[in-house]
C-alpha cells in the first residue's frame, strides 16, 4: 500500500475532509443567507451567485469520488446527446439502487457545467438537513411529503417558479420514489400485479405523478428528458464511506435523450409513457448483467480541475488557523482547553458521520414500504 492509499484510509484526513466541508457549508450557508437581500431587487442575480455558492459546497463531494477516490464515471449514449449536454434545461430520470447514484449524477453535472443550477424533487425530511437542505433551500429545491394530496400545490407553484431560471438546469426526478431495496421491490410488485402492469425485475413500480406534473409545468422550459440508467461494474454496491476511504469504483450510465415534445402531454399518456421507459430501463439493467456494458458509444467526459482547486482553496483558508489553533492549546500545556479543543474534534467527527448517514441504505426511509402496502 503506497503512502496516499494509507493515508486515505486514516480517520485524521477524514475528518480534515469532514471538517472543511462542514465550516465551508456553514460559511457558504450564511452568504446564502445574506443574499435574501437581493432577491426582491434582481431575483436572476441573486439565482446566479447562489448557483456558483452551491457549486462551492457540492463539488467538494464530487472531488472525493473523482480525485480522492479516483472513481471512472462512463456514459454510453451518442454523440449527439452528448452535444446537447449543459447547453438545454433538461428533466433528468435515474434509478434509484446505490448510495452514490446522485454522487454520480452530479458528477455529470459537475463535467458538464450545471452542478450548481441542478435541481432534485426532494423529500421534505431533507430540509433539516444541515448543509444540505439549507443550501436546497436558498437554491429553491421543491420539497414534497410524498403524499400527493397535500403536496399537489407547493409542488406545482415551486415547478412553475422555476420556468425563467437563467441558468440551464438538470431537474432531477427519482421516479421510484424511494431506493430500491428487496422488500420495497416485493411490495411494489405486488401493487404492478393488482394493476394490471408489467413487473419490474431490477426497479420499483414509477410512481408517475412528479413526472407528469414536472413534464407539464417546465412544458416550454425544459428541451428534453434525459433517461439515465447507473450501474457498477463487478456487480459492486459502493457507498459514501468507502469513497472517503478512497475505494476505486467504476461506474457505468447509458443515457437517452427524448426530446419533450415526444412525452404526451395527456397525463394519463404521459403516465403510460414512463412505465414503458421503466420496462425499458429494466430491459438495459439484463443487458448489463449479461454482457456487462450498456450499448452505445462509450463516451468518457474528462474531469475538470475546478472541484479539486475548490477544495484545495477551502482547505487552504480554514485548515492553516485549525492547525495554529491546535498547536497553540497542546503548547499551552493546559488540560482544560486541550479536553475543550478534543471535544470540538469529537462533535465534529460525530456531525461528520450523521452526514453521511444520510446516504446509508439501511438509513433510507420506510416510504415504499407502507405507501404502497396502504396501495
Amino acid at each position: 500500500m503506497g503512502l496516499l492509499a494509507y493515508l486515505k484510509t486514516q480517520s485524521v484526513a477524514h475528518l480534515l475532509i469532514g471538517f472543511v466541508f462542514v465550516v465551508s457549508g456553514l460559511i457558504i450557508n450564511f452568504i446564502q443567507l445574506c443574499t435574501l437581500l437581493i432577491w426582491p431587487i434582481n431575483r436572476h442575480l441573486y439565482r446566479r451567485l447562489n448557483c456558483r455558492l452551491a457549486y462551492s459546497l457540492w463539488s467538494q463531494l464530487v472531488m472525493l469520488l473523482e480525485w480522492w477516490s479516483g472513481t471512472e464515471c462512463t456514459l454510453f449514449t451518442d454523440q449527439e446527446t452528448v452535444d446537447h449536454f449543459g447547453k438545454e434545461h433538461a428533466i433528468i430520470i435515474l434509478n434509484h439502487n446505490f448510495e452514490i447514484d446522485f454522487l454520480c449524477g452530479w458528477t455529470m453535472c459537475e463535467r458538464y457545467g450545471v452542478l450548481g443550477s441542478s435541481k432534485v424533487l426532494a423529500k421534505k425530511e431533507l430540509l433539516k438537513v444541515p448543509l444540505i437542505g439549507w443550501t436546497w433551500y436558498f437554491l429553491e429545491i421543491v420539497f414534497c411529503k410524498r403524499k400527493w394530496e397535500e403536496d399537489r400545490d407547493t409542488v406545482v407553484d415551486g415547478l412553475k417558479n422555476l420556468s425563467d431560471y437563467p441558468e440551464y438546469m438538470w431537474f432531477l426526478l427519482y421516479c421510484e420514489g424511494t431506493r430500491f431495496t428487496e422488500t420495497k421491490h416485493h411490495i411494489s410488485m405486488e401493487v404492478a400485479e393488482s394493476k394490471g402492469l408489467p413487473k419490474l425485475k431490477h426497479h420499483l413500480l414509477p410512481r408517475t405523478k412528479g413526472f407528469t406534473t414536472a413534464v407539464h409545468c417546465l412544458r416550454g422550459t425544459v428541451s428534453a428528458v434525459y433517461d439515465v440508467t447507473l450501474n457498477f461494474r463487478g456487480n459492486k454496491n459502493p457507498s459514501l464511506l468507502g469513497i472517503l476511504y478512497g475505494k476505486n469504483y467504476e461506474a457505468d450510465l447509458c443515457v437517452r435523450r427524448f426530446p419533450l415534445e415526444e412525452i404526451p402531454e395527456d397525463e394519463k399518456e404521459a403516465a403510460s409513457w414512463l412505465h414503458k421507459l421503466y420496462q425499458d430501463k429494466d430491459a438495459l439493467q439484463d443487458k448489463y448483467f449479461e454482457e456487462g456494458t450498456f450499448p452505445g458509444t462509450k463516451i468518457k467526459p474528462p474531469r475538470r480541475l475546478w472541484s479539486l482547486l475548490n477544495f484545495l482553496f477551502w482547505a487552504t483558508v480554514l485548515l492553516s488557523p485549525l492547525f495554529a489553533s491546535g498547536f497553540e492549546v497542546f503548547a499551552s500545556g493546559s488540560p482544560l482547553l486541550i479536553l475543550a479543543f478534543l471535544g470540538f474534534v469529537g462533535a465534529a467527527s460525530f456531525a461528520i458521520r450523521r452526514l453521511i448517514g444520510v446516504t446509508e441504505i439501511e438509513r433510507g426511509s420506510s416510504y415504499g414500504n407502507r405507501e404502497m402496502k396502504n396501495k
